[in-house]
Protein backbone atom coordinates (compact mmCIF):
# COMPACT_ATOMS: atom_id res chain seq x y z
CA UNK A 1 0.00 0.00 0.00
CA UNK A 2 2.26 2.51 -1.58
CA UNK A 3 1.51 6.41 -0.57
CA UNK A 4 0.59 5.56 3.28
CA UNK A 5 4.18 7.09 4.78
CA UNK A 6 6.44 9.39 4.05
CA UNK A 7 8.88 7.27 6.28
CA UNK A 8 9.53 4.60 9.16
CA UNK A 9 11.83 5.03 12.15
CA UNK A 10 12.36 2.02 14.32
CA UNK A 11 14.51 1.38 17.29
CA UNK A 12 15.31 -0.21 20.42
CA UNK A 13 16.15 1.71 23.54
CA UNK A 14 17.81 -0.06 26.72
CA UNK A 15 17.02 0.77 30.78
CA UNK A 16 20.36 0.39 32.17
CA UNK A 17 19.95 0.87 36.00
CA UNK A 18 23.56 2.18 37.87
CA UNK A 19 24.40 -1.00 39.73
CA UNK A 20 21.61 -3.46 38.81
CA UNK A 21 22.09 -3.48 35.27
CA UNK A 22 20.31 -3.85 32.33
CA UNK A 23 16.46 -3.45 34.11
CA UNK A 24 13.92 -3.25 31.04
CA UNK A 25 14.02 -1.97 27.33
CA UNK A 26 11.32 -0.57 24.46
CA UNK A 27 10.67 -1.41 20.70
CA UNK A 28 9.76 1.38 18.86
CA UNK A 29 8.12 1.86 15.50
CA UNK A 30 6.95 5.34 14.10
CA UNK A 31 5.26 6.25 10.73
CA UNK A 32 5.43 9.32 9.44
CA UNK A 33 2.06 10.54 6.95
CA UNK A 34 2.91 12.72 4.24
CA UNK A 35 0.31 15.21 6.26
CA UNK A 36 3.25 14.97 8.99
CA UNK A 37 0.80 12.90 11.42
CA UNK A 38 3.21 10.57 13.27
CA UNK A 39 1.81 7.43 15.59
CA UNK A 40 4.39 5.78 17.37
CA UNK A 41 3.90 1.52 18.17
CA UNK A 42 5.92 1.28 21.74
CA UNK A 43 6.23 -2.00 23.53
CA UNK A 44 8.21 -1.94 27.00
CA UNK A 45 9.49 -4.21 29.62
CA UNK A 46 10.27 -3.50 33.04
CA UNK A 47 11.70 -6.43 34.13
CA UNK A 48 11.83 -5.21 38.11
CA UNK A 49 8.58 -4.08 38.16
CA UNK A 50 7.19 -7.02 36.06
CA UNK A 51 5.39 -4.41 33.79
CA UNK A 52 4.69 -4.75 30.48
CA UNK A 53 3.17 -1.80 28.08
CA UNK A 54 1.75 -1.63 24.92
CA UNK A 55 1.03 1.79 23.54
CA UNK A 56 -0.22 3.18 19.78
CA UNK A 57 -0.25 6.81 19.97
CA UNK A 58 -0.41 9.66 17.43
CA UNK A 59 0.21 13.29 17.04
CA UNK A 60 -0.67 15.81 14.49
CA UNK A 61 2.17 17.58 12.45
CA UNK A 62 2.01 20.23 14.86
CA UNK A 63 3.02 18.02 17.96
CA UNK A 64 -0.61 17.95 19.40
CA UNK A 65 -1.86 14.92 21.06
CA UNK A 66 -4.74 13.51 18.91
CA UNK A 67 -5.61 9.91 20.33
CA UNK A 68 -3.62 6.94 22.35
CA UNK A 69 -4.13 3.24 23.15
CA UNK A 70 -2.39 2.11 26.29
CA UNK A 71 -2.90 -1.30 27.72
CA UNK A 72 -0.97 -2.54 30.91
CA UNK A 73 -0.16 -6.18 32.25
CA UNK A 74 1.84 -6.76 35.30
CA UNK A 75 3.15 -9.88 36.26
CA UNK A 76 1.39 -11.83 33.20
CA UNK A 77 -1.98 -10.49 34.68
CA UNK A 78 -3.98 -7.37 33.75
CA UNK A 79 -3.93 -4.45 34.77
CA UNK A 80 -5.70 -2.34 32.22
CA UNK A 81 -6.31 -1.42 28.57
CA UNK A 82 -7.71 2.10 27.69
CA UNK A 83 -8.40 4.58 24.74
CA UNK A 84 -7.63 8.09 25.06
CA UNK A 85 -9.33 11.51 22.70
CA UNK A 86 -7.88 14.99 22.15
CA UNK A 87 -9.56 18.16 20.45
CA UNK A 88 -9.31 21.62 21.16
CA UNK A 89 -12.14 21.36 23.60
CA UNK A 90 -12.69 18.15 25.04
CA UNK A 91 -10.22 15.29 25.95
CA UNK A 92 -11.94 11.81 26.72
CA UNK A 93 -10.95 8.09 28.36
CA UNK A 94 -12.74 4.75 27.39
CA UNK A 95 -11.03 1.77 28.90
CA UNK A 96 -11.16 -0.98 31.78
CA UNK A 97 -9.11 -1.39 34.40
CA UNK A 98 -8.55 -4.49 37.16
CA UNK A 99 -9.12 -2.08 39.97
CA UNK A 100 -12.21 0.29 38.14
CA UNK A 101 -13.79 -1.68 35.98
CA UNK A 102 -15.56 0.23 33.67
CA UNK A 103 -13.97 3.63 32.53
CA UNK A 104 -15.42 6.29 30.85
CA UNK A 105 -13.93 9.87 31.52
CA UNK A 106 -14.79 13.13 29.81
CA UNK A 107 -13.85 16.83 30.53
CA UNK A 108 -14.23 20.48 28.93
CA UNK A 109 -11.14 21.93 28.37
CA UNK A 110 -10.44 25.51 27.39
CA UNK A 111 -7.43 24.42 24.79
CA UNK A 112 -5.83 20.83 23.69
CA UNK A 113 -3.12 19.42 26.15
CA UNK A 114 -0.10 20.56 24.79
CA UNK A 115 1.46 16.99 25.54
CA UNK A 116 0.61 13.63 26.49
CA UNK A 117 2.71 11.13 27.83
CA UNK A 118 2.20 7.24 27.59
CA UNK A 119 5.13 6.95 29.73
CA UNK A 120 7.42 5.09 26.39
CA UNK A 121 10.37 7.18 27.08
CA UNK A 122 10.47 7.61 23.35
CA UNK A 123 7.21 9.64 23.87
CA UNK A 124 8.80 11.34 26.77
CA UNK A 125 11.30 13.19 23.78
CA UNK A 126 7.98 13.96 21.57
CA UNK A 127 7.22 16.76 24.63
CA UNK A 128 10.54 18.65 23.94
CA UNK A 129 9.09 19.28 20.70
CA UNK A 130 6.92 21.71 22.31
CA UNK A 131 9.69 23.89 23.27
CA UNK A 132 9.54 27.18 21.40
CA UNK A 133 12.89 27.58 20.37
CA UNK A 134 11.68 31.40 19.10
CA UNK A 135 10.99 32.70 22.23
CA UNK A 136 13.57 34.12 25.04
CA UNK A 137 13.47 32.06 27.77
CA UNK A 138 15.65 29.07 28.52
CA UNK A 139 12.91 27.61 30.60
CA UNK A 140 9.11 27.41 29.50
CA UNK A 141 6.20 26.66 31.50
CA UNK A 142 3.31 23.75 30.29
CA UNK A 143 0.02 23.72 31.75
CA UNK A 144 -2.57 21.51 31.25
CA UNK A 145 -0.69 18.23 30.59
CA UNK A 146 -2.18 15.09 30.36
CA UNK A 147 -0.84 11.31 31.28
CA UNK A 148 -2.58 8.21 31.47
CA UNK A 149 -0.77 7.30 35.15
CA UNK A 150 0.70 9.68 37.55
CA UNK A 151 3.02 7.17 38.82
CA UNK A 152 6.89 7.08 37.98
CA UNK A 153 6.74 3.56 36.02
CA UNK A 154 3.44 4.46 34.58
CA UNK A 155 1.91 1.88 36.29
CA UNK A 156 -1.49 2.45 37.71
CA UNK A 157 -5.19 2.81 35.22
CA UNK A 158 -4.82 3.59 32.19
CA UNK A 159 -6.79 6.81 33.16
CA UNK A 160 -6.50 10.08 32.49
CA UNK A 161 -4.33 12.13 35.07
CA UNK A 162 -3.28 16.17 34.11
CA UNK A 163 -0.33 18.05 35.32
CA UNK A 164 1.70 21.03 34.52
CA UNK A 165 5.53 20.93 33.77
CA UNK A 166 8.30 23.03 32.62
CA UNK A 167 10.95 22.48 29.55
CA UNK A 168 14.52 23.79 29.26
CA UNK A 169 16.99 23.53 26.36
CA UNK A 170 20.03 22.90 27.26
CA UNK A 171 21.89 23.20 24.12
CA UNK A 172 24.08 21.48 21.71
CA UNK A 173 26.07 18.38 22.45
CA UNK A 174 27.55 15.38 20.74
CA UNK A 175 25.87 11.85 21.76
CA UNK A 176 27.61 8.48 22.00
CA UNK A 177 24.92 5.96 22.40
CA UNK A 178 25.21 1.62 21.05
CA UNK A 179 23.31 3.36 18.21
CA UNK A 180 25.95 5.74 16.83
CA UNK A 181 27.07 9.13 17.02
CA UNK A 182 24.77 11.77 16.89
CA UNK A 183 24.80 15.66 17.08
CA UNK A 184 22.32 16.10 19.92
CA UNK A 185 20.10 19.04 21.48
CA UNK A 186 19.35 18.50 25.33
CA UNK A 187 16.60 19.20 27.31
CA UNK A 188 15.48 19.15 30.91
CA UNK A 189 11.75 17.82 31.32
CA UNK A 190 10.87 19.26 35.01
CA UNK A 191 7.19 17.54 35.61
CA UNK A 192 6.76 19.33 39.27
CA UNK A 193 5.51 16.23 41.18
CA UNK A 194 9.23 14.13 40.07
CA UNK A 195 12.65 15.06 39.96
CA UNK A 196 13.45 16.75 36.56
CA UNK A 197 15.71 14.33 34.30
CA UNK A 198 17.41 14.73 31.21
CA UNK A 199 16.81 14.13 27.59
CA UNK A 200 19.20 13.99 24.43
CA UNK A 201 17.25 15.19 21.03
CA UNK A 202 18.98 13.47 17.91
CA UNK A 203 17.10 14.81 15.16
CA UNK A 204 13.98 16.51 13.57
CA UNK A 205 11.48 13.77 14.69
CA UNK A 206 12.57 13.89 18.32
CA UNK A 207 13.82 10.79 18.51
CA UNK A 208 15.54 9.94 22.18
CA UNK A 209 19.10 9.05 22.07
CA UNK A 210 19.40 9.07 25.77
CA UNK A 211 17.10 10.04 28.90
CA UNK A 212 18.70 10.27 32.00
CA UNK A 213 17.04 10.11 35.68
CA UNK A 214 18.54 10.59 38.72
CA UNK A 215 15.72 9.48 40.94
CA UNK A 216 15.76 6.36 39.34
CA UNK A 217 19.45 5.83 39.09
CA UNK A 218 18.89 4.79 35.41
CA UNK A 219 20.11 5.56 31.84
CA UNK A 220 17.41 4.95 29.15
CA UNK A 221 19.69 4.49 26.01
CA UNK A 222 19.33 4.26 21.77
CA UNK A 223 21.05 1.28 20.91
CA UNK A 224 19.53 0.61 17.63
CA UNK A 225 17.98 2.82 14.89
CA UNK A 226 16.99 2.95 11.38
CA UNK A 227 15.02 5.22 9.10
CA UNK A 228 13.24 3.72 6.11
CA UNK A 229 11.63 5.34 3.27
Amino acid sequence: MAGLHAYTLRGQIIYQHDTDGERGREWFTVTVSPEGVRTVRAQCEMDDAALLRDVVYSVDRHWNPLDCFVRLTQHGTFVGSSWFHFTDSRISCEGYTATEGRVSQSFDVAFRPPTFAPHPVMTDAWQCARFDHERAERTQQLSGTANPSPLADGGSGPMLSMSGKSITYMGEETLTVPAGTFAAQRYRLDPRDYPAWDMWIIDEDFTLGRLRWDHLATTYDLVSFARCS
